[in-house]
């Protein structure tokens, strides 16, 4: 999806801010596509540099507000992308506008955010639980791993969960708590505006219709 619309404004400058192991970068790179992946976890980084072996691609353990301060590297991008949960992780309403406003002076006039969200009114925490979610898929090196996602508490807009990674080669249990907030519609699209966006498109995410929002906002 985000390849997608990488091509459809002829971006060939991007930044993929929480850009995790570096599943689109790679994408990108292969397309000869200068990608920045930016993620504050180390360990993710490290396994992005090692699978993606490109001049193209670029990887740092950074968040968005600490790369904003560097004009000489980091300017000019045609587009920013936030794949999958980056969106939601920012709980906090100043971290998320800091967020917003540091990708925004990193873009170039007239570059794009491009997002996605899900909507609250779906209440996808309710298919969360071990039954729904639990997995054995077989991972390159490692063997069976075993995986689920358990809701823990729901409070408002935050939704927190488990989700522990279980290594059947060795039974080593990575356990993992996360936390969510799931903003409005409206909510989003006035952090966008006040964090200098100007046109914000929201269309319905092709991969999961009436369940999330596609962000398009223009710097």
């Amino acid at each position: 999806m985000y390849v997608d619309v990488v091509k459809r404004f002829g971006a060939s400058k991007v930044l993929d801010v929480g850009s995790g192991t570096g599943t689109l970068a790679s994408l990108l790179a292969e397309l000869e596509i200068s990608v920045l992946g930016l993620d504050p976890a180390s360990a993710s980084i490290d396994i992005a540099q090692s699978k993606v072996v490109s001049d193209f691609a670029e990887f740092i353990v950074a968040e968005a507000p600490d790369i904003a301060d560097d004009p000489a590297r980091h300017r000019g991008f045609d587009l920013a992308t936030m794949t999958a949960n980056v969106a939601q992780v920012f709980l906090d309403d100043d971290e998320w506008l800091a967020t917003l406003r540091a990708i925004h002076s990193c873009l170039r006039p007239a570059g794009r955010l491009v997002f996605e969200a899900r909507r609250p009114s779906d209440r996808a925490w309710i298919r969360w639980t071990k039954e729904l979610t639990w997995r054995v898929v077989d991972v390159d090196g490692e063997g069976p791993v075993e995986t689920w996602v358990q809701v823990t508490e729901v409070n408002g807009e935050y939704v927190s969960f488990d989700s522990p990674t279980i290594f059947h080669s060795d039974g080593e249990r990575i356990n993992s708590t996360s936390t969510l907030r799931f903003r409005t519609e409206d909510a989003v699209k006035g952090s966008l505006t006040d964090a200098g966006f100007g046109t914000i498109d929201v269309h319905d995410l092709p991969y999961a219709p009436g369940r999330g929002w596609l962000f398009i906002a223009s710097a």
